[in-house]
């Protein structure tokens, strides 16, 4: 057996190292896409709520669908579903394509076009919401369970790479390739997303118990309801997104208060990521996983405490180091909660589970960038900015003090000591 201390413990098994990869291109074709679709058709309507329906066409289906990818996950086989998911992608870059070509040539106009995407973005939604449970309960099964911690790092600094290269290099095709060569560049990376997977070795998984839908589908919220550790990992997370993030309006601090402009806005989207990438690296030889729900909220306070410094930054380096620190203290976070996901949930159960964890992530993360700029609305930008690390701060106090028995529990066995 591959030792637990190994850095590389999880990737020297195949399988997983093909779904890592296979992550990585995914990330790469979803940002490089959506760089290209966003820039070109904000050039062509100079209507900035043209970006918001596009982030909203994708979110309502992904939402609304998460239990029934979760069920489905748990129902049939994992791998089937996300061959099936990847093949009904490859097309949707080329379907964008023709209808900015169709545009191009006149034979539709600004309307269709973007009526168009949003159909095709809503569309990727709906896969998403089916790919997404099966991708993510898929993963325990590739290793041993010693090296989970092991395994979710290396899962994350696979799409923290992703989040750092694709909006770069999607700028860079868009740029010196043309749309079109992107679009169809896009296409080329989700098919390879599809070979990696039929590359997996064929297994079989443990089938849901009942066959009652209904019932079924509340199975994953009634196991997160009555296992503690699992309920204040997902609610913390949801709460702090919902609060604490500043990505939203990364644009005002850029343009009106750190005053550097388009170049400055892209150092500080990337600098969280980056600070996230280089914490997983390290998180490779020293896991979080000891003293875990210790390091969890430690992290929340930390993404708190930066947060609340960036508010205060009136220099460009010092808001690049409180960013990336935010994202160091959110990588621990993420290890930490995505190990207890895995341990927890029976193995029939994981699909259900892990769609639930979805939909509360990515709503938390599209009512987060409403809240934003809501609070900013009405209460400043960097009023509204300490606000969130001021309540991330608060919800951490009330974890701390509602949690205290769960700092006994070794999530590697999944007991309390």
């Amino acid at each position: 057996m591959t030792p637990a201390h190994d850095a590389f413990a999880a990737l020297r098994y195949r399988d997983f190292s093909i779904i890592t990869l296979n992550q990585f291109c995914l990330t790469l074709a979803i940002l490089i896409q959506e760089i290209i679709v966003a820039y070109s058709l904000y050039q062509i309507t100079k209507d900035p709520l043209t970006l918001g329906f596009i982030g909203l066409a994708e979110a309502i289906p992904f939402i609304g669908l998460s239990l029934w990818g979760g069920y489905f996950a748990d129902r049939f086989n994992k791998q089937t579903i996300m061959k099936i998911c990847l093949f009904f992608a490859i097309p949707m870059p080329i379907i964008l394509w023709w209808l900015f070509h169709a545009y191009g040539q006149a034979h539709i106009g600004i309307s269709s076009l973007s009526w168009g995407i949003y159909a095709v973005i809503f569309g990727l939604g709906t896969i998403r919401g089916f790919y997404n449970p099966s991708a993510t309960s898929l993963k325990p099964f590739l290793i041993p369970r010693e090296l989970y911690a092991n395994g979710a790092t290396w899962t994350t600094i696979g799409w923290q790479s992703g989040v750092i290269i694709g909006p770069m290099l999607g700028g860079f095709m868009l740029a010196y390739l043309g749309r079109e060569n992107s679009l169809f560049a896009v296409a080329g990376l989700l098919a390879v997303c599809f070979v990696l997977i039929n590359l997996l070795s064929k297994r079989s998984f443990p089938k849901i118990e009942t066959n009652n839908l209904w019932e079924s589908l509340g199975d994953g919220f009634r196991f997160i309801w009555k296992t503690k550790i699992v309920l204040w990992a997902i609610s913390l997370d949801l709460v702090s997104v919902l609060f604490g993030g500043v990505i939203a309006l990364l644009p005002i601090f850029a343009e009106d208060i750190l005053k550097v402009g388009p170049e400055g806005l892209g150092y500080l989207r990337a600098a969280p990521s980056i600070g996230a990438l280089l914490t997983m690296i390290a998180l490779t030889k020293f896991p979080p996983t000891h003293h875990a729900w210790r390091n969890m909220l430690l992290a929340v306070a930390g993404f708190g405490v930066f947060t609340i410094l960036f508010a205060f930054s009136n220099h460009l380096w010092l808001s690049l180091f409180a960013l990336a620190m935010t994202g160091a203290c959110d990588s621990i976070s993420v290890v930490v909660r995505q190990t207890i996901l895995q341990i927890y949930p029976p193995e029939n159960m994981r699909g259900r589970v892990a769609a639930v964890n979805g939909m509360f992530v990515s709503s938390s993360n599209e009512l987060g960038a409403f809240e934003s700029g809501l609070a900013a609305k009405y209460m400043g930008t960097i009023m509204a900015t300490l606000f969130g690390g001021c309540m991330t701060m608060a919800v951490v106090v009330v974890s701390w003090a509602k949690t205290k028995d769960l700092f006994k529990v070794d999530i590697t066995k999944g007991i309390e000591k």
